[in-house]
């Protein structure tokens, strides 16, 4: 007798056998998302937090978003193009070419801000002094500075200036952009400038 019960099987308790059904019918029903489907990356990265879209592009360093209900213009940290809309500034060499550059670089895609230690929150018009990351994770500054569509602007402490600077130097020995096209110079405080565009 004895043997004929270890022999036999024990029964799953009811309580498991509910659990494991409230388990199917809750994935079944979408509430328990199911591992094995994913989403593709672009979904992913447009449903992440402290992702901004464009509202419009002022030039190559500064553009302007949507954020909290509210439009905030974004100075980049770090890097500084010729100008195209300054007041009472004529548009500079390489000023259009710098501000299209950064128009395709980010497109209608999202970006991520990043704010520097280093640098203060605002600038004294009232922008935001941010890093601007592209959805796939390039930093624009560099990618304008590395390509010859910007300067390095160190007249204000950041932390990636050393990097900015060497990207710089590469770009200007490899005469890349406004360094092959603009003979730029640089004024008595440091800040490297392009002449009025012909």
């Amino acid at each position: 007798m004895r043997y004929t019960r270890l022999l036999t099987r024990k029964k799953t308790p009811l309580w498991v056998l509910i659990v494991v059904a409230l388990f199917a019918i809750a994935q079944y029903a979408g509430w328990i998302p199911d591992n094995n489907t994913k989403q593709p990356a672009q979904t992913i990265s447009e449903s992440q937090p402290g992702l901004y879209r464009i509202d419009h592009f002022v030039d190559g360093d500064t553009i302007a978003i949507t954020m909290n209900g509210k439009k905030e213009t974004i100075r980049m940290i770090g890097v500084d193009t010729p100008e195209t809309h300054k007041p009472n500034t004529p548009v500079q060499c390489y000023g259009p070419a710098a501000a299209a550059y950064t128009k395709n670089l980010i497109g209608t895609k999202k970006i991520r801000l990043e704010s520097d230690p280093k640098s203060t929150n605002r600038d004294r018009y009232d922008r935001l002094l941010r890093y601007v990351y592209t959805d796939d994770g390039k930093l624009v500054q560099k990618e304008l500075i590395a390509n010859g569509y910007g300067f390095a602007y160190t007249q204000f402490p950041f932390t990636k200036s050393v990097e900015f600077v060497q990207a710089q130097q590469q770009a200007k020995d490899a005469a890349k952009g406004l360094w092959g096209n603009c003979a730029p110079y640089q004024q008595d405080n440091g800040r490297w400038q392009t002449n009025n565009a012909s």
